[in-house]
């Protein structure tokens, strides 16, 4: 095939014309032929070229009158923004002033009801005339712990009596403590707190002693040993007295404490008694936390928010006096106390980390009491020395006196020796308990054990006595839990009931994650009716729900296990917070939940002043959970909210989602179940300086009029449940 510039003739053709012509006119033919088929295939490429400019002018066109269309709608949007922006800024005044006159109304009623209820709680205590002492009174309460002290009762009966006395005024000496700022007079009710439970404490031990001193009069015909269990609404005292020193001794079993230990070959056949003494609260937590835990005061760039223990809670006046320390304008501060916090809360950098509160770092194996907390109370296992018994005789009963009193047999399972000789192989101490009833373990519970002295000289007693030897063991200054020490530990999750070992006798807990159940999957607050709502938080292990009717609080759960004393039950908020902690289903925060709990980073003032007003609209709006919340960045909140005056679930198509700021608050165009977060506005909706006014504009109003006649108490309540869960923040 001859080629000439990409044109082709066809064999045949190519040999009919050279018989026809001659050589070289074949050539020309040839040549004309090829020029004329290239022109024919120019003109189809420029025909080409030019329907490719056509057609990428016509895309040109399109793009830039799209590109116009939007720059003409970016304009527009802006405008509007601009005209909500300048028609919110007129009515801002006006909207902070009525929204500071509610919080100031309900705030000042609250306030004077406190009041009212401390002065009739103090009168009450006066007329009862059951000569117990003020704990606000030092003078009254180391008066009545040195009459008790010098007591010599040990009944066991009338001691766990006065114990019950105690322990109440331990709780009020803790209730205290809570609203003293001034240092010094805080250490002086600490250590009245202290040498109270001390006290208590040794009560329990003269107590323990006196009926180990008559364990001979009641030996079980079975074993030939003594056991006992005591119970009352506050401790369970196991105690087992060895007095038929049996070496195939292996174990005993309290079954109505589900309580069980196992002891060595060395001290089946001792004059030992051992006793486990279950209290139902825990005092040495407490004082490990006084101890152990020291928090620096926070600079005056701190919301006061994040200072609360339990709960987040700021006044007016405080955040009127936190802007003045901070606002780059202080002329401006004249209008009103809502209206400079919320002018406050662009003042900090919402995207600077919380000023961190110095904790001590714990040291290995020490258990850190704000990551773990123990439930179901303290466990003490001890061993003693077996006092002497009664003894009859000619009709007298005799008894020796002990002037040291009763006294612990130390015990250590140690392998090594001191001063290079090699110390007897000791056997660890077992013990197995059934978890308490009344409390829920979430995940398989830690067992910690307290380290109550720095360092400790440990006895081994054997049969015979001239193979005792004194070990000496160094351990870290003591107050403190700690999770070493600890083996074979097992767990038997359905029957509820964990066994271990240690290398001596010492009190134990059962430890459990204090932010197990965190973040939140989700959460919801819709109302019941007026002055009743339901707040309702999916943990990340259980679902907890709260009714709250004026200012009494319920819990509700599906599982009623562990909870049977609380589901059901009428107490107010903050009664039923430390139940809740106390019984393992803490939902709550404070200000070191950060370090142990993934969280949405969020201003803290914007979502105080979102919590303020949630409470005030809660008796006839619905709130819930945005998965957007964690897309808007952390100078704004998202939540879906609607009108809700019925008391069954809100329908799914109900929701609106709404965007607060510092500044303002909108209510948004996207739902839940759009593909990507925009902060553009609602069509047809406006920007307000208050959340609450937002509201106002699609409520109902009979729905505006009901949130109006919200009682002040329940609305204390809504706000100190939110500011004690902040769900805004760990959701």
């Amino acid at each position: 095939m001859l080629k000439r510039e990409g044109a082709k003739i066809h064999p045949k053709e190519c040999e009919r014309l050279k018989k026809s012509t001659g050589k070289h006119y074949f050539k020309l033919l040839l040549l004309q032929k090829a020029s004329k088929l290239s022109k024919a295939q120019r003109a189809k490429r420029e025909q080409e070229e030019e329907e490719r400019k056509l057609r990428e002018e016509e895309e040109a066109r399109i793009r830039a009158e799209r590109e116009e269309q939007e720059r003409v709608e970016r304009e527009r949007k802006q405008k509007e923004v601009e005209r909500l922006e300048l028609k919110d800024l007129e009515r801002r005044e006006a909207e902070l002033k009525e929204l500071h006159h509610l919080l100031e109304e309900n705030h000042t009623a609250v306030t004077k009801w406190k009041t009212e209820a401390v002065e009739i709680a103090k009168w009450e205590r006066y007329m009862r005339c059951d000569g117990a002492p003020d704990p606000a009174v030092q003078k009254e309460m180391n008066t009545y712990m040195s009459l008790w002290r010098d007591d010599p009762e040990v009944n066991i009966t009338l001691v766990l009596q006065q114990c019950n006395l105690a322990l109440q005024l331990v709780d009020e000496l803790e209730d205290l403590l809570k609203d003293i700022t001034d240092p010094q007079e805080r250490q002086k009710y600490q250590e009245v707190l202290i040498n109270l439970q001390e006290l208590i404490h040794s009560k329990h031990h003269l107590a323990t002693e006196e009926i180990l001193k008559s364990a001979s009069e009641n030996v079980s015909t079975e074993t030939g040993n003594m056991q006992t269990v005591i119970k009352d609404d506050n401790i369970t005292l196991c105690l087992w007295a060895n007095l038929n020193k049996i070496p195939r001794f292996k174990s005993v079993s309290f079954s109505e404490a589900g309580l069980s230990f196992e002891l060595p070959k060395q001290l089946a056949v001792s004059d030992i008694a051992v006793r486990i003494l279950h209290t139902r609260y825990d005092h040495p937590s407490s004082l490990a936390r006084m101890t152990h835990l020291r928090t620096h005061t926070p600079s005056n760039r701190v919301h006061p928010a994040m200072q609360s223990t339990q709960r987040m809670h700021i006044s007016q006046s405080e955040a009127s006096l936190w802007s003045r320390r901070n606002s780059p304008e202080p002329e401006e501060i004249q209008v009103s106390h809502v209206q400079t916090q919320m002018e406050a809360l662009d003042v900090r950098d919402p995207t600077s980390p919380p000023e961190e509160h110095t904790v001590i770092n714990p040291v290995a194996q020490v258990v850190d009491l704000m990551e773990y907390t123990p439930l179901g109370g303290v466990f003490y296992y001890d061993a003693f020395h077996l006092p002497p018994q009664i003894q009859y005789a000619h009709g007298w009963k005799f008894v020796q006196v002990l002037r040291t009193g009763m006294q612990v047999f130390s015990y250590q399972a140690e392998k090594s020796g001191l001063d290079g000789h090699e110390a007897l192989p000791c056997p660890l101490v077992g013990v197995s308990v059934t978890l308490p009833e009344s409390v829920v373990f979430l995940e398989a519970p830690q067992v910690a054990r307290w380290d109550a002295a720095g360092i400790s000289h440990c006895e081994i007693h054997l049969k015979d006595p001239t193979k005792s030897k004194i070990l000496k063991r160094s351990t870290p200054k003591g107050k403190q839990w700690r999770m070493d020490g600890i083996t074979d530990v097992s767990y038997d999750e359905s029957e509820g009931k964990i066994s271990f070992k240690m290398d001596s006798f010492q009190a134990f807990a059962l430890m459990q994650k204090t932010y197990a159940n965190l973040p939140f999957q989700s959460w919801e607050l819709r109302p019941l009716g007026q002055d009743s709502a339901l707040y309702t938080v999916n943990g990340a292990f259980m679902n907890i729900s709260i009714t709250i009717q004026d200012n009494k609080c319920m819990l509700q759960s599906e599982q009623e296990g562990g909870l049977s004393h609380l589901i059901g039950k009428w107490m107010s908020g903050s009664d039923l917070q430390r139940a809740m902690v106390d019984a393992g289903v803490n939902i709550f925060v404070n200000e070191y939940t950060h370090k142990y709990v993934s969280s949405t980073a969020k201003d803290p003032l914007t979502e105080h002043a979102a919590y303020e007003q949630m409470a005030l609209f809660s008796s006839a709006c619905a709130f819930s959970w945005s998965k957007w919340n964690a897309k808007c960045g952390a100078e704004h909140l998202v939540m879906q909210v609607c009108e809700h005056h019925d008391p069954s679930p809100v329908p799914k198509d109900s929701w609106s989602l709404y965007l607060l700021g510092a500044q303002r608050s909108r209510k948004l165009a996207i739902t839940e179940t759009s593909e990507a977060f925009s902060p553009d506005h609602y069509p047809g909706s406006e920007f307000h300086s208050t959340f609450i006014h937002l509201l106002q504009d699609t409520m109902s109003p009979d729905g505006i009029a009901q949130t109006r006649n919200s009682h002040h108490l329940f609305v204390d309540t809504v706000q100190s449940l939110l500011c004690a869960t902040r769900p805004l923040m760990y959701s």
